[in-house]
């Protein structure tokens, strides 16, 4: 007997990190799951919709049903977006970049599915933390991702430091991220707050053409132009000595 209360099943679905070919990012398995689901939660339907379109061209998109989880969404309606694996019918949960319920709002839709005794299932697709972290060199073992950092300049800088510190106490490498538009500023706070010393990985556009991961020392980037505006970029910084 099936420990789940329902047949329905909640399919965590991938998808690219920009105008990439879901072919060469995506694995076979996930258009099959999307070949056969006709309803899912999204951030943006119209994003979403171009996202099955490429992965399932033939795929008939008047049929399709969407339930919106964005700022505008109230959280007592999450519930019912669910209502349908309750039928017995597969439900899609599709992130606007790489992998729903990371750095992503699907995180609650998932929470909600194991309080109602629905079945969740995670398909494989990128994520751009933990391309970030493999790309880097840094220590794989113990890592914390951060999310955004305080906008406030003097906020800010105490949380850089903070987080250098405890790369060094812990040896852990710390991942954080930054609105694209903004992702200059940061790069210029991170040079003016952080040890000489201390190696930072910028990684951007990843699975994209215009990929770029490099780690080094503060020093040595100083030296470096870079130009990383509106390019989606993870951080992540590690003190050794």
């Amino acid at each position: 007997m099936s420990q789940f209360k329902f047949s329905g099943k909640l399919y965590l679905i991938p998808t690219t990190m920009g105008a990439a070919n879901p072919g060469e990012v995506l694995p076979i398995h996930v258009k099959e799951i999307v070949e056969k689901i006709d309803i899912y939660i999204a951030e943006n339907e119209k994003t979403a919709r171009r996202h099955i379109k490429k992965l399932v061209p033939e795929k008939q998109q008047s049929i399709l049903k969407f339930f919106s989880l964005n700022k505008f969404t109230e959280a007592v309606d999450i519930p019912s977006f669910l209502n349908d694996c309750k039928e017995g019918k597969n439900i899609g949960l599709i992130s606007e970049a790489g992998c729903p319920g990371v750095a992503d709002p699907g995180a609650e839709v998932v929470k909600i599915a194991h309080q109602q005794g629905i079945q969740v299932v995670p398909l494989v697709g990128p994520s751009s933390i933990l391309l970030a972290m493999m790309g880097s060199g840094m220590n794989g073992q113990r890592f914390t991702f951060n999310g955004y950092l305080p906008i406030d300049k003097k906020e800010r800088k105490k949380e850089i430091k903070d987080l250098e510190r405890v790369s060094l106490e812990k040896q852990e490498a710390q991942i954080f991220i930054e609105t694209p538009y903004r992702n200059n500023k940061l790069l210029e706070d991170l040079f003016k707050t952080l040890h000489p010393a201390t190696q930072l990985c910028v990684a951007c556009d990843l699975t994209l053409p215009s990929e770029l991961i490099i780690t080094k020392s503060i020093s040595d980037w100083k030296k470096t132009k870079t130009d990383l505006h509106k390019r989606p970029a993870i951080f992540i910084l590690q003190k050794n000595i």
